[in-house]
């Protein structure tokens, strides 16, 4: 059996104990007649904790929904940056890093033979003139 705690506060707190409490009087008094009040404050019990459930189901779909928002944005930032990476690399560097994703091992941590990246003022000026 699976237990889920469920926390209430304030007025239906208060409501749920005294549906609880009064279930409990009915169980202790039962006698024939009182199976369907029984019956209908399990009812009213299981509505009480529907609802609950449901708002905090739509709190959760709330905050999920913010943290796909908040990833497609990343997402779309990373992508701008990898194609500005991409059009800054020279063929050399993209043969290799291909080279190096192909093969599964990790970036050189010396650039030998690797010309050091422009620095940007270089990268400005050779991205500003007209393209064929």
């Amino acid at each position: 059996m699976r237990l889920t705690v469920l926390r209430v506060h304030g007025r239906d707190e208060m409501a749920m104990k005294l549906l609880f409490l009064e279930l409990e009087e009915h169980l202790k008094s039962s006698s024939g007649a009182s199976v369907v009040a029984i019956d209908n404050k399990i009812e009213q019990a299981m509505d009480l904790v529907k609802s609950h459930l449901m708002y905090a189901v739509r709190e959760e779909v709330e905050v999920l929904k913010e943290q796909i928002k908040e990833l497609i944005e990343r997402n779309s930032q990373l992508e701008q940056e990898n194609n500005l990476l991409k059009n800054l690399a020279s063929p050399e560097q993209l043969a290799q890093f291909q080279a190096q994703v192909q093969s599964g091992s990790p970036p050189p941590s010396s650039t030998q033979g690797a010309q050091p990246p422009a620095p940007p003022a270089q990268l400005a000026a050779q991205n500003s003139g007209p393209s064929a």
